[in-house]
């Protein structure tokens, strides 16, 4: 294998690749105070690490469920536990609010806290209709609030990022072709939230997880804007749960030409060592990268794993521990000089409304 150092890559012409590092921290405890609210799904921990990376301080705790709160009070022991939402909303030291609310409420919720003067950071998927991404665009453009999204597949990813950077400085060329597959072990159905299986809650299979798909697209095509050629649903394991999708898959193409592919299930079997085997396969006029971002089967490598071909040869690269992941700190940089480094509002909502267009093309097939 010719595994090669990131610092050692090259471009085709032997010239180096400048990549972003993370700038981790970049504010003082009291300069940038946020708060974490409803937990409803594991990702609100991540969020809550990754902000509290940058030097930001988690100042309070919420959740509608006491003992989920007391777990978290226990867990979270510098942070002050809210009585309800409004004490947050009322406090004007807190800048930011992240969550992980039920997938259809993430919406509402975003609104409330924009409109207390709030940046808003909810987990994917950020909306479950296209009109709560209608309402939230107009509460955005009357408060000047931003609405993040933590689309975590790509924003906490380190290889992620060094294809980014990659791609950008033309290392193969231009981008023709993206495929993107995400598997998701399912578990014992018991440990899910009874939300999970309710169409209505979640959305749908192409919206919830296949929402992190739509957003790499946009960023490795560097498209604006695509068209739903194809998408399908199913539910091939779960007759228990009649709402419920476990397998999704669609076809776009881009504004700019790229084709796109996307796969999403819940059929991680249980011999792999991680959640799912989350691959993306872009192909460029000169060249390809393939990512498999959290496991590399059977190589113990782990995730964070890049093969590069160009015209030269094939390389790669354990991206682990190199670039970090520099979304977090220039959001909170965003939030606080009101700019748009770490991803536009636009590519936010465009990302959620190409998913829920896709999940309501492949509802018109059943």
């Amino acid at each position: 294998m010719n595994t090669i150092e990131l610092e050692n890559l090259r471009k085709p012409d032997g010239t180096p690749f400048f990549f972003e590092y993370d700038r981790k921290k970049v504010v003082e405890p009291d300069e940038f105070q946020f708060a974490a609210v409803q937990f409803e799904h594991g990702h609100i921990y991540g969020q809550i690490s990754h902000f509290k990376s940058t030097g930001a301080k988690l100042k309070w705790i919420f959740d509608k469920r006491p003992d989920v709160l007391k777990t978290l009070a226990e867990k979270y022991p510098d942070a002050k536990v809210a009585r309800s939402i409004e004490e947050i909303l009322d406090d004007p030291q807190v800048k930011l609010v992240t969550a992980a609310d039920v997938p259809c409420d993430r919406a509402a919720l975003g609104i409330a806290c924009m409109k207390a003067g709030k940046d808003y950071y909810t987990d994917k998927t950020p909306f479950t209709t296209l009109e709560q991404l209608a309402e939230v665009k107009r509460v955005v453009a009357e408060t000047g609030r931003k609405y993040g999204v933590n689309y975590s597949e790509r924003l906490g990813s380190e290889v992620a990022f060094v294809a980014g950077d990659m791609i950008e400085q033309g290392a193969i060329g231009k981008v023709v072709s993206i495929i993107g597959v995400g598997p998701h072990r399912m578990g014992a159905p018991s440990t899910r939230p009874a939300w999970f299986f309710k169409k209505a809650k979640c959305g749908g299979i192409l919206i919830d997880i296949g929402s992190h798909q739509c957003e790499q697209f946009l960023h490795y095509a560097g498209a604006k804007d695509a068209t739903v050629n194809y998408a399908r649903v199913d539910n091939f394991h779960y007759p228990q749960f009649p709402e419920f999708e476990d397998f999704g898959e669609a076809s776009l193409t881009s504004d700019n030409g790229v084709s796109f592919y996307y796969r999403v299930d819940w059929f991680t079997p249980d011999g792999l060592s991680n959640w799912g085997d989350g691959r993306t396969l872009i192909v460029g006029t000169d060249g390809y990268i393939e990512l498999r971002k959290f496991v590399d089967v059977a190589t113990g490598l782990g995730g964070n794993q890049m093969y590069y071909v160009n015209k030269v040869g094939e390389y790669h690269v354990n991206a682990q521990h190199t670039v970090g992941t520099p979304f977090f700190s220039k959001f909170v940089l965003d939030c606080i000089n009101r700019t748009e480094c770490a991803m536009t509002q636009e590519r936010a909502f465009k990302a959620a409304e190409l998913c829920m267009k896709c999940q309501q093309a492949a509802d018109a097939r059943r």
